[in-house]
């Protein structure tokens, strides 16, 4: 796990496998952009194949300006549990809530979650790049739906 015992943003209050595909995804692509340039890649590869390259492309881009953005301008650091941990972190469930949020229309609530994120002044934008990077996981649920599901299932380790 990649939070301390003393942050509660790491603590687990679910279990990944629990959670619909689009918020199992949101949480499994966080913690692979989070975890190494290898899996930033594989996160970017996932995109392409799924929405072909030109459409896979503008999705990965929006996903690195998201995480970016996160990383830059979050109000503290992001816990989150190891890629394949089953466990579901607070942190994450909220960042997977404010994806879900921003995907399905409901601004107003995406943009609420997005100051517990980051500084309000950049809650707008992140808002912005959840709904694009939250209908194309969704577009990647609709091509793909049994391998996302095999992928936010797949975790057999503990931390």
């Amino acid at each position: 796990m990649s939070a301390a015992p003393h942050n509660r943003g790491g603590a687990p209050v679910g279990q990944v496998a629990h959670m619909e595909g689009l918020e199992a995804a949101s949480v499994l692509y966080l913690r692979l952009w989070c975890d190494s340039a290898g899996s930033r890649q594989a996160v970017r590869d996932d995109f392409a194949q799924a929405l072909g390259p030109d459409h896979g492309g503008a999705a990965a881009d929006a996903w690195d300006a998201l995480m970016e953005l996160c990383t830059e301008h979050c109000r503290r650091p992001l816990m989150r549990h190891a890629v394949t941990c089953r466990c579901l972190g607070a942190d994450e469930s909220c960042f997977a809530n404010f994806i879900a949020a921003a995907a399905t229309g409901a601004r107003e609530d995406a943009m609420l979650m997005a100051t517990l994120i980051v500084r309000a002044d950049m809650a707008p934008v992140f808002t912005s790049l959840a709904c694009e990077c939250g209908l194309a996981l969704k577009c990647m649920a609709l091509a793909a739906p049994r391998d996302m599901a095999r992928r936010a299932a797949a975790p057999a380790t503990l931390h």
